[in-house]
């Protein structure tokens, strides 16, 4: 098992569109016009879009935000990951995936690279969108503690 996790990404415009949201991609490949592989160091974390049409419009449509694992680390499979990563966060139809998006949005508001906010806030939004409820923000005080209990560990 290689160190790093690739990611596969389509984009055929209006059909399938696959794109990340946030992350620190290592090494960035392009396959061709319409694919490409990027690879993440172990403990990335990145957000990863997916959209497909159809002639009747939006077919599918869903997030995840997840976290690349070591070797012999246990994961999850996640499509267009591999070999997997630890699940953060998922879910799917448009309207969850704009509320993600807009949490998402929230942490770059607060002055936090979302690849650097606490993965608990990623499961708690998660579980929020799950239960019908608006998730909690992510402030920068919350942020400095996450640091300060990571620096801890």
């Amino acid at each position: 098992m290689s160190a790093s996790t690739l990611v596969s990404l389509t984009w055929i415009e209006g059909e399938i569109e696959q794109w990340l949201r946030f992350g620190r991609e290592i090494g960035d490949r392009i396959v061709d016009r319409r694919r490409r592989e990027l690879s993440f160091a172990p403990g990335s974390i990145f957000a990863l879009v997916r959209w497909t049409a159809n002639e009747f419009g939006t077919a599918t449509s869903d997030i995840a935000i997840v976290r690349a694992v070591s070797p012999g680390e246990p994961y999850s499979t996640t499509p267009l990951v591999d070999p997997g990563a630890e699940l953060l966060l998922a879910t799917s139809s448009w309207r969850r995936v704009e509320t993600v998006l807009a949490a998402i949005d929230a942490v770059e508001a607060a002055g936090v690279d979302p690849c650097d906010a606490a993965p608990d806030h990623w499961r708690h939004v998660h579980n929020r969108i799950a239960a019908g409820m608006r998730p909690r923000a992510y402030s920068p005080s919350r942020h400095r503690a996450w640091q300060l209990r990571s620096a801890v560990a």
